[in-house]
């Protein structure tokens, strides 16, 4: 079941690195959308919340790039 996924993920990804999505584009026609990361967390222990941070702000900035805004 591993490799079907592995499969299907290196076909995607191949898809997305051909189409240039994770490349930024500077366009100073539109505005970029950006998202301000917070600081580190003083006591360095990393938690669920992190992940889920991490993971809507990856969400967030992949979609809008591949609807062409620019993103950094």
């Amino acid at each position: 079941m591993i490799e079907l996924y592995k499969s299907i993920e290196e076909r995607i990804y191949k898809n997305w690195e051909e189409k240039g999505y994770f490349k930024p584009v500077i366009d100073k026609t539109k505005k970029p959308y950006t998202i301000v990361i917070p600081p580190p967390n003083v006591t360095g222990k990393l938690h669920m919340g992190h992940a889920l941070d991490n993971t809507i702000q990856d969400i967030l900035i992949r979609y809008n790039r591949m609807k062409g805004v620019p993103t950094l």
